[in-house]
């Protein structure tokens, strides 16, 4: 048989052979698995779709306007949507509030008076928006924190370029290593990626999920880099420098600020005690003397 004949016979069997032993060696225990864990989840999913929303969260959601419950959703997002308050457990939260709020009031004495009925009102209204300060404050505070640890998260993934690895697996690195909400962003951004959404939309969504002026600046720097095909480390080299300059910035500033926070626990709790302590016996001397005259 002539080396074409051979060729045709291997271009034939190889493939069975090879697509036999892909039926035959596959490991299906994962495949087992994964319908196991996702008909779990269907499950769940049903059961929850069964009981239906509380008639509480009915009402708050029929009452709040979608406005408001769009606004709560992106405070929410900016705290990190922390499991231990989802939306609908806050929006079922805030009547309860308000009520107890109203009824602790009354409780007080709220209508004997009109005034009393006022202080009522308020009370209950702002036991209704405390949830939301609540939540905003923990936002405030995480995005501080992450605007806090973004020069450290460029250092480590400008290193980490400069070292041979690629953007995504430096992302995955610096988020496994770090321990705050930038880290946590990151590992988010790297499972979308993973769950099929493009890199442009999974960086837009980090800065969306980040309102920090700064996390945005770096995230249109990085897309522009991948649709333009630049090289990752010349963009993370300037964004590194800037973000140091500018932590350096904000501490002078904060410097520049103290002796202004200062002087208001100064006037009003360092310097009566010294005006006490040293005109005090002259005082006491005074009235002692005109008190012989």
């Amino acid at each position: 048989m002539t080396t074409f004949v051979w060729l045709m016979i291997a271009a034939v069997i190889l493939p069975a052979s090879y697509f036999a032993w892909s039926l035959v060696a596959v490991d299906r225990s994962s495949g087992r698995l994964i319908r196991t864990r996702l008909n779990a989840v269907a499950q769940q999913q049903a059961k929850a779709r069964s009981k239906g929303p509380g008639l509480l969260l009915r009402l708050s959601r029929s009452l709040t306007p979608d406005k408001y419950i769009t606004r709560l959703d992106r405070i929410l997002a900016n705290a990190g949507r922390p499991a231990s308050m989802p939306l609908d457990r806050l929006l079922a939260i805030k009547p309860l509030a308000a009520l107890g709020g109203g009824l602790a009031a009354l409780l007080l004495g709220g209508t004997r008076s009109p005034q009393g009925i006022l202080l009522t009102l308020a009370l209950a209204s702002a036991c209704y928006f405390l949830p939301d300060l609540l939540v905003y404050n923990n936002g405030t505070k995480r995005q501080a924190r992450i605007q806090k640890d973004l020069p450290n998260v460029l250092d480590q993934l400008l290193v980490s370029v400069e070292a041979g690895l690629g953007f995504e697996a430096a992302l995955s690195r610096v988020g496994a290593s770090g321990n705050g909400p930038l880290a946590d962003e990151l590992v988010r951004t790297l499972q979308d990626i993973q769950a099929g959404r493009s890199r442009k939309e999974a960086y837009k969504a980090l800065a969306e999920r980040c309102t920090v002026p700064d996390v945005r600046s770096f995230v249109g720097a990085i897309v522009q880099a991948d649709i333009q095909g630049l090289s990752i480390a010349r963009i993370l080299k300037p964004q590194a420098e800037q973000m140091r300059i500018k932590r350096r910035l904000r501490a002078e500033e904060k410097a520049m600020k103290l002796p202004v926070a200062v002087v208001f626990p100064l006037i009003l709790f360092i310097f009566p005690p010294l005006f006490i302590i040293i005109l005090g016996p002259a005082v006491i001397n005074a009235i002692s003397t005109f008190a012989k005259l």
